[in-house]
């Protein structure tokens, strides 16, 4: 089957039976919901740029399976240059939405998945690897939107999964039938859940003997019977629902999603099953996702802060201030750092090696290292935008007030003149131009979009202390003290 087009996407979500749930109703019509469609069409830019024979080496790739062309958010990784064209997707994407574009997490979990299986039946005798390249082929010949769905509630974090008081707080198995396994349990925070044709439903820790009901990976249809989602709230969420307000909404035509998955006794047939209480694997699982989505944060995070670093140098235009040498100081640092952040990510794709199944990993030491970055640099830049743009990004009055015709001067001057007269900046630059970017600022610092640049860039693919964990695992401190005995000459250890 030919790739899809954007539009074919889209028309494609309105046949699913998805359940979806915001502000405590039933959202029936959610593939035009103005909340809902910014995210959408993030998703569906994914699907634009294949078709531009521009970017076609960086969104498309040749399948491992079937040797047929596919869109590389399906591909499974064959080399180090497959690692860093995907970085180099991932930052073009960032930088055409200035958004989160939701399907990495499903590109990373396809990796993943693929290897582990691989290994689960390698001492197991299991045929999850089977069926996860039958599952891939189908995902890569419909050219499918895979959401990775790994965040468990957790509940007590203190707890095991076993030990928790509502075992439904990770999900897990309740019941084993001889075609397939009945699920309960919910995923929060899934990025473009809403949006995607299906899931993969990962663990979201390792796990122990007694929590063989909870290591369990699998494949559902997003509108499969009792799955649903409840969609989260963004900050400035409802300023999308403002008729004539789109200078208001800062990126009216993008935007991220996040929702809580809930599976209330969902049937899984076995073809769809990954892993089911092989709980020694849960770990690997979780730790080569993770390595693989702290890898992605250095692309898609990185083509986000390019548009802020734009929009922060167009700002200082604006206000007449480019030439200051404080400020073309800032542009510089906001530079630095979103480079920094890039060569990161570039470098654990060079330096990836192959699995035993075959598919590239990247390097975990330097991935995390990419993503500990990401924690930090991110608040800088942005600390950085808002400095340069100055308080009448969050205190600038609303776009119905630019343009009211309410008569409140002594010359018969309209509310909208007082505003275009009060908040004009650079001689030839019109207020209005002003107001836009201030707002597309305001936006992406402070709110929806900043879900999915700078409180996403904290939390996203774990917390900063996973990362930490993973660098104490990976960074050899043992192999550097040797190094340093042998330069300086110590024979023996230290008694």
């Amino acid at each position: 089957m030919p790739l899809m087009t954007a539009k074919e996407y889209i028309e494609s979500l309105r046949r699913l039976k998805t359940r979806v749930y915001m502000f405590g109703e039933k959202i029936d019509n959610w593939v035009d919901h103005p909340i809902i469609r910014p995210s959408i069409n993030c998703v569906a830019m994914t699907y634009a740029l294949v078709q531009d024979p521009r970017y076609e080496d960086l969104m498309t790739a040749t399948s491992s399976l079937t040797g047929r062309k596919v869109n590389r958010f399906t591909h499974l990784h064959q080399s180090a240059d497959d690692l860093v064209k995907k970085v180099k997707m991932q930052r073009l994407l960032g930088q055409k939405t200035a958004s989160c574009f939701q399907r990495c997490v499903g590109m990373d979990a396809f990796n993943a998945v693929y290897s582990t299986t691989f290994e689960i039946d390698e001492k197991h005798g299991t045929h999850y690897h089977e069926n996860f390249k039958k599952f891939l082929i189908y995902v890569q010949d419909h050219d499918l939107t895979v959401d990775g769905a790994m965040t468990d509630p957790k509940g007590d974090r203190s707890k095991a999964p076993h030990q928790q008081t509502d075992p439904d707080l990770f999900v897990h198995v309740v019941e084993r039938r001889p075609d397939g396994i009945v699920v309960c349990g919910a995923k929060a925070h899934q990025t473009g859940s809403i949006n995607s044709h299906w899931h993969i439903f990962m663990p979201t820790i390792a796990m122990g003997e007694a929590d063989r009901d909870w290591a369990v990976s699998f494949a559902c249809p997003t509108d499969a019977d009792g799955l649903y989602m409840i969609y989260g709230r963004q900050s400035c969420d409802t300023r999308k629902l403002e008729t004539g307000g789109c200078i208001d909404q800062g990126n009216a035509k993008f935007g991220g999603q996040e929702a809580l998955v809930v599976l209330d006794h969902v049937f899984i047939p076995n073809e769809y099953i990954f892993l089911n209480g092989e709980y020694e694997f849960a770990g690997m699982m979780v730790e080569r996702f993770a390595g693989y989505h702290r890898q992605s944060y250095g692309g898609c995070k990185v083509g986000v802060g390019d548009v802020v670093i734009g929009a922060a140098a167009l700002a200082s235009e604006y206000n007449g201030v480019e030439k200051a040498s404080h400020i073309r100081d800032k542009l510089i640092e906001m530079t630095h750092l979103n480079e920094t952040l890039y060569s990161c990510g570039i470098a654990c794709s060079c330096e990836g090696c192959p699995t035993k199944a075959g598919n590239y990993q990247i390097d975990l030491l330097l991935a995390n290292v990419c993503k500990q970055n990401i924690t930090r640099f991110p608040y800088e830049i942005v600390r950085l935008a808002e400095d340069i743009a100055g308080g009448l990004m969050v205190t600038m009055p609303s776009e119905q007030d630019f343009t009211s015709e309410t008569v409140v001067g002594r010359n018969g001057e309209t509310i909208g003149d007082i505003c275009n007269k009060f908040f004009a900046g650079r001689e030839g630059v019109s207020t209005q131009d002003r107001q836009k970017i201030m707002r597309f600022l305001e936006n992406i610092c402070l709110g929806a979009a900043a879900v999915g640049y700078r409180t996403e860039s904290l939390h996203g693919a774990g917390s900063p202390q996973a990362q930490r964990i993973m660098i104490a695992r990976q960074g050899n401190i043992q192999g550097k003290k040797e190094l340093a005995k042998l330069i300086a000459g110590i024979t023996r250890d230290s008694e």
